[in-house]
């Protein structure tokens, strides 16, 4: 059987994958992944939550209230070497969002907490770009919602590219305790896409005490949910590995504890 914490993809169909907090077992982070044909919408309202929608692959229309920002989009796969656009909705707002040609599109949520920020596009241009790590444990990060960005509740969202054969997410590191400056508790949803998309990835989920203990292989387009622990991520030979990360906690900073049992590597 699936690992709990895989939220496995529809391989055809409007709704790709969806995670709920009641689903999740959590309560903060929300996530949807949806495929839009051309001229076809998505509709909602934000309510209590907050929400970054982050136009993965095509171009949109985003609609809010009666503001709207058309052709959004900057690339036509996620391993495209560009960061995405992407536009952030308080609570309390009408979204309406219309694909121009298809898209895809991911829906990142979290309680607002009654903070008032602004509708505002994430301009692809001012999103960090970096290269993390060494060797094998090299990867690819754009922070599209970091968390020294003032504009948002609790929201942080972040996409890494990890090339073929490398680990990611590595050494191990967790963010379950709220505990700064030494550690903050942070929910998390990995979303991989696998390039070729017939490929697979492997990611663990695992406590100090092994008190969870999962192993999931995941295939394009899975999610796989991070209440608590460890989370690395190694891709297999031949394929490229990305995921957007959405994360979300008591306090909107990430702090984290790598596993003690492997960070000699970093001396």
């Amino acid at each position: 059987m699936p690992s709990p914490l895989l939220a496995k993809a529809r391989r055809a169909g409007r709704e790709i994958v969806s995670v709920t907090p009641e689903r999740a077992g959590w309560h903060y982070v929300g996530f949807r992944a949806l495929r839009l044909a051309d001229g076809e919408t998505e509709s909602l309202d934000t309510g209590d939550q907050e929400l970054c929608v982050v136009v993965l692959t095509g171009r949109v229309d985003v609609t809010v209230a009666a503001q709207t920002f058309a052709a959004l989009g900057t690339r036509d796969s996620v391993f495209d070497p560009v960061a995405p656009a992407a536009v952030y909705v308080p609570p309390g707002q009408p979204v309406r969002i219309c694909a121009r040609g298809g898209a895809e599109v991911a829906l990142c949520l979290a309680p607002g907490a009654g903070q008032s920020h602004p509708v505002r596009v994430l301009d692809p241009a001012t999103m960090r770009r970096s290269v993390r790590g060494t060797g094998s444990n090299t990867r690819h990060v754009c922070d599209i919602l970091p968390h020294d960005d003032p504009g948002a509740a609790h929201l942080l969202v972040v996409e890494v590219i990890t090339p073929a054969g490398h680990s990611s997410s590595y050494p191990p590191h967790k963010h379950d305790d709220e505990a700064p400056p030494a550690e903050t508790q942070l929910e998390e949803t990995y979303y991989h896409r696998l390039n070729p998309p017939q490929g697979f990835a492997f990611q663990r989920v695992y406590t100090d005490d092994r008190s969870l203990d999962e192993a999931c292989a995941v295939e394009d387009h899975d999610v796989v949910m991070v209440p608590r622990g460890y989370h690395p991520v190694v891709a297999p030979h031949g394929y490229d590995l990305y995921y957007l990360n959405v994360m979300a906690g008591p306090k909107r900073l990430w702090i984290f504890r790598n596993d003690p049992a492997h960070e000699w590597m970093l001396r």
